[in-house]
């Protein structure tokens, strides 16, 4: 399996850093972006810096190179999931407005029929965004938000990550045992 990952500038790094920690383990080939925004939050939230964070991915593309592979829709990958999606990145990706690597590989999983989710972490939400929202919805893309549930008993905060990297490994069809599943 070959997945672009892309982190953008909302709160909420530690969800793309664990995502990357645990498609390592399994295996998964990543393709990483991150936006400038993202850099300062990588710094401030993880206290880690981009380069280590780089460690993490198998390939790493800077998010101004419109030139790279994954610009193309020749390129062949199984999604891209945008973990953290600001609300700039929703924006630009619903109105296809592809002025930077990562708008540009949204666009072409849109136009190619691929996997695309975007995991928003933003709140309150305002009209206009659960209007792009909904018109990415429409489209295809999957919208997860960093919503964890607590049926599982979390003990920790590394449990509420682990909830929402698990919902987005369900939503690309690989197995995992990140959190409890609800029984009943």
């Amino acid at each position: 399996m070959r997945l672009i990952v892309a982190i953008t500038g909302a709160s909420g790094a530690v969800y793309g850093k664990r995502l990357l920690e645990v498609l390592r383990q399994k295996k998964v080939e990543t393709y990483l972006i991150i936006s400038k925004a993202a850099e300062a939050i990588v710094e401030h939230e993880l206290d880690t810096t981009k380069k280590e964070l780089e460690k993490l991915a198998n390939h790493v593309f800077d998010v101004d190179d419109l030139s790279a592979p994954l610009a193309s829709g020749s390129f062949t990958t199984d999604g891209l999931i945008v973990i953290p999606c600001s609300m700039k990145t929703l924006g630009g990706i619903a109105h296809g407005y592809s002025e930077n690597l990562i708008l540009r590989a949204a666009d072409v999983m849109l136009k190619e029929k691929r996997k695309l989710i975007l995991v928003p972490r933003e709140t309150p939400l305002s009209v206009v965004h659960l209007k792009n929202m909904l018109s990415l919805a429409d489209q295809g893309v999957f919208i997860l938000p960093a919503m964890p549930g607590y049926y599982h008993g979390p003990r920790n905060i590394e449990d509420l990550v682990d909830f929402v990297v698990g919902k987005a490994l369900d939503l690309l069809g690989i197995e995992h045992k990140l959190f409890k599943r609800w029984t009943g």
